[in-house]
């Protein structure tokens, strides 16, 4: 029986790797279809409103999907402008960040000589001969990433489109392959609540992220700031991210602020109104507003970001939550499962 247990145990460790390594290199097939199922489940409650208001839903999955999709285009292209300029003027910011913060740089400098006179003297002054890699720039790096993750985005886009508008085919097929009524039962119990939670969470995040993105582009605007547009734009985006998207953000800005205002004492009131925004957002506003329908603790979430982000990069790193979400939800519905989302979830008061 012992044998039989570690065996069983070490089947199932080996079965996780190759679940992992499947998921790390098929995400360019999975990406679509992760994205249309969670869209999916997210708008099912608003498709299924509408219905019990009189509008079809594949009218209303086609509004919703193609609203949604030219929406985000406007916004890319009206945005493209701004953001092609900050990107062309990358080298002169870098001059500019150099000059002004040429304290750092110095002591950096001397940090760096330091360490290699250490390794100069314990390799005996022997010069070891160097190969250069030529390597894709980081922009053209960056433009293949964005290009590819909106092509990606779009196909899982029709995705859900197919999916809410063929209303409840599927949920029924799950149903007639279940065997037992109690299975039946929980099946569509959990559907319901995974839909129910991770539309909640998107639909409220989102809104909540609006709001932020409005406040710091206003207070960016009122501070002088060019590109304050651009800017809120990225905080909402980024705020889609737990932890990583806030201290991007700021970075992000205070690269920025410091080469656009005169005085660095200037440019360093921008970040930290923008850490001062975001942080009365993540410690405050959302849990307020999500309450306990979220139930997940903070080491849960991030090590959802973690393992995301190292799988898929910044498309895992966006999606983390929602499939943490929906992992608990799942959990909680089926026995076996309940002590693992007891693990998720949050403080039990």
């Amino acid at each position: 029986m012992d044998d039989t247990h570690t065996i069983k145990n070490l089947l199932i460790g080996i079965f996780l790797i190759l679940v992992f390594g499947a998921v790390y290199f098929a995400r360019d097939m999975l990406f679509p279809i992760v994205v249309g199922v969670l869209v999916a489940l997210t708008l099912s409650p608003i498709v299924r409103g509408f219905a019990r208001v009189g509008v079809p839903q594949p009218v209303s999955a086609c509004l919703l999907i193609f609203g949604a999709t030219v929406l985000c285009g406007v916004g890319v292209y009206a945005l493209s402008g701004p953001a092609s300029e900050i990107l062309d003027s990358a080298p002169e910011v870098g001059a500019e960040l150099k000059r002004k913060l040429g304290f750092l740089s110095d002591s950096l400098a001397a940090m760096q000589d330091a360490t290699d006179e250490v390794e100069n003297l314990a390799n005996g002054d022997a010069a070891a001969p160097t190969v250069a890699i030529q390597q894709p720039s980081f922009l053209a790096f960056a433009a293949g990433s964005v290009a590819s993750f909106l092509s990606l985005g779009f196909v899982g886009m029709i995705l859900a489109l197919f999916i809410l508008a063929s209303g409840d085919l599927f949920y029924v097929k799950l149903v007639n392959a279940l065997p037992s009524f109690a299975d039946k039962k929980r099946a569509v119990k959990t559907v319901r609540d995974v839909e129910r939670k991770l539309s909640h969470y998107l639909l409220t995040i989102t809104v909540i992220n609006a709001g932020l993105g409005i406040c710091i582009a206003g207070v960016l605007y009122w501070l002088g700031l060019p590109d304050a547009i651009l800017w809120g734009v990225l905080a909402f985006a980024l705020n889609f991210i737990p932890f990583v998207g806030a201290m991007i953000g700021v970075l992000a800005i205070g690269a920025y602020s410091v080469i656009a205002f005169d005085t660095l004492a200037s440019g360093i009131v921008v970040p930290l109104v923008y850490l001062f925004l975001t942080s009365l957002e993540g410690q405050i506003i959302t849990p307020a507003v999500l309450g306990k329908r979220l139930e997940l603790n903070t080491v849960s979430v991030f090590l959802a970001v973690i393992v995301w982000s190292w799988l898929w990069n910044v498309p895992g790193a966006l999606m983390a939550v929602p499939f943490l979400v929906v992992t608990k939800v799942i959990c909680d519905n089926i026995e076996p499962l309940k002590v693992f989302g007891d693990f998720l979830g949050a403080r039990k008061k």
